[in-house]
């Protein structure tokens, strides 16, 4: 059995839009005479869109119908239609994501999302689909050692760290090569983000909207804020200005880097300085901020690879890895359930499952009151590690605790959703269906999420057997 789906991949950046069309191919890899083991086997870029500066009406609002037809436009192009697609995501990204009519423009585009694209703009997951689409997951893998991503786009640097393939930590500064906009010709200021005018006035520097500003202070500026990648990374002391350029948050740990890339527009400057006479170009200072990245600590100490992609991770990370697929022992108790989005995670402990799971019920009850406004319960997924090969007794105790535990949210659920890690889903959702008679249920398991993610689940593929599976870190964070 092999199967392949296509994919889009839309990002709204602060300086670019782009989209990108993939082809993913799912297959079984065990025997006839086996349990179904199907995986994604191999994942190509088919399409690529012009590169479009992201049309603005003003510096608070994005141009929605421009972006819509942008995007029209692309799929026309391809020749692909929305019915076509079965993945993908839709992203708006760094200082765009802010803007007053953000969602509104999601709305616009949601005609050409198919019926499975999720449209998210967290910073976290940024940072993640940056890294797997420039090529750093794979480097890192590779290696068997950290790589870091710095995704260095017009409003936003976002960070992920990887080791062996797997994200280890993820941030994000608000440094960005448009956040200070001026005449190519001239050098007029036109635009300066406000936390930018903040660290210009601390350091005394004649860069105001109106006037002409020199080269000697825009190089000092983006030196300054260059430096802010060397504080995130422990390269240099904190300063208190750190915590206004911080996007989302600090490092969990220091992690000890054997290698570094970077994305996003104002890669390409990082890795090869511009000619002087071309520095404004872009009508902005994105190319001498590149430069003054070559002058951190960071980039002078770790050893720097070149990414597979550069102005296009984002956009390609969002085509080809946002999207992954379920184990093949699951359980759904009709199609007509899919697609799912954006159903927010509620994950049990390891503490909470207990050696026997006997309080599982209680503990479900009691937490999801979280999710509980009024007499109305919000839809959940249920996560939990779960037993590798369980008893039949054991199946039956969980499932009889899952559906205690979800007795009272039940009459505002429209199915009830279970993700384990371990490989039980088939055995798990056979179990509740018994006791939960009438209510639709999907148990679907080799997926990680944690408290805090939502997930997206596709239409059923592989003749049935697997679902594909979107794990979103945030949905409108950073």
């Amino acid at each position: 059995m092999r199967e392949s789906i296509l994919s889009v991949g839309i990002d709204i950046g602060t300086s670019t839009t782009q989209l990108v069309f993939s082809r993913i191919v799912i297959e079984n890899l065990a025997g006839a005479a086996s349990v179904p083991r199907v995986q994604i086997v191999d994942k190509q870029v088919i399409y690529q869109s012009d590169i479009y500066f992201t049309p603005l009406v003003s510096s608070e609002t994005i141009d929605g119908e421009r972006i819509r037809d942008i995007v029209a436009s692309e799929y026309a192009r391809a020749g692909i239609g929305p019915a076509d697609l079965s993945a993908g995501a839709v992203i708006i990204t760094g200082e765009t994501a802010r803007k007053e009519n953000a969602r509104l423009v999601l709305e616009k585009l949601s005609g050409y999302a198919g019926n499975f694209v999720v449209a998210t703009a967290g910073s976290d997951l940024e940072g993640i689909i940056a890294g797997r689409g420039a090529g750093t997951a794979a480097i890192s893998k590779e290696k068997g050692s950290v790589i870091a991503n710095f995704d260095v786009g017009g409003g936003t640097t976002n960070v992920a760290v990887f080791l062996n393939g797997e994200v280890l930590d993820t941030s994000c500064l608000d440094v960005g090569g448009r956040l200070v906009k001026l005449n190519p010709e001239s050098r007029h200021v036109e635009y300066i983000t406000p936390k930018v005018k903040e660290l210009v006035s601390s350091m005394r520097l004649d860069i105001k909207e109106g006037r002409i500003a020199s080269l000697e202070s825009l190089r000092s500026l983006t030196v300054r804020m260059a430096a802010f990648i060397d504080e995130l990374t422990g390269f240099a002391p904190e300063s208190d200005m750190l915590d206004l350029f911080l996007t989302s948050k600090r490092f969990k740990a220091r992690h000890p880097l054997a290698g570094v890339t970077f994305s996003g527009g104002v890669a390409d400057a990082v890795y090869s300085p511009e000619d002087a006479s071309r520095l404004f170009r872009y009508g902005d200072i994105g190319i001498i901020l590149g430069s003054a990245i070559r002058e951190t600590e960071l980039f002078r100490q770790v050893k720097t690879y070149k990414p597979a992609e550069t102005i296009r991770a984002t956009v390609v990370g969002a085509g080809i890895h946002i999207v992954n697929v379920s184990g093949s022992t699951i359980t759904y108790t009709s199609d007509g359930m899919f697609p799912i989005k954006n159903l927010p995670v509620l994950k049990l402990s390891e503490e909470d499952e207990g050696r026997s799971f006997a309080k599982i019920g209680e503990i479900i009850a009691e937490k999801l009151k979280w999710f509980k406004e009024g007499d109305s319960y919000q839809q959940v997924a249920l996560s939990f590690r779960g037993v590798r090969s369980p008893s039949f007794d054991l199946v039956g105790r969980i499932a009889s605790g899952i559906a205690d535990g979800v007795r009272e949210a039940l009459p505002c659920w429209k199915q009830v959703v279970v993700i384990v890690e371990e490989d039980m889903a088939k055995a798990l959702g056979y179990a509740l269906s018994a006791r939960l008679d009438g209510k639709d249920i999907i148990s679907i398991d080799s997926v990680s999420v944690e408290n805090g993610d939502y997930i997206d689940i596709g239409h059923p593929l592989g003749q049935g057997r697997v679902v594909p599976v979107v794990v979103k870190t945030l949905v409108f964070g950073g």
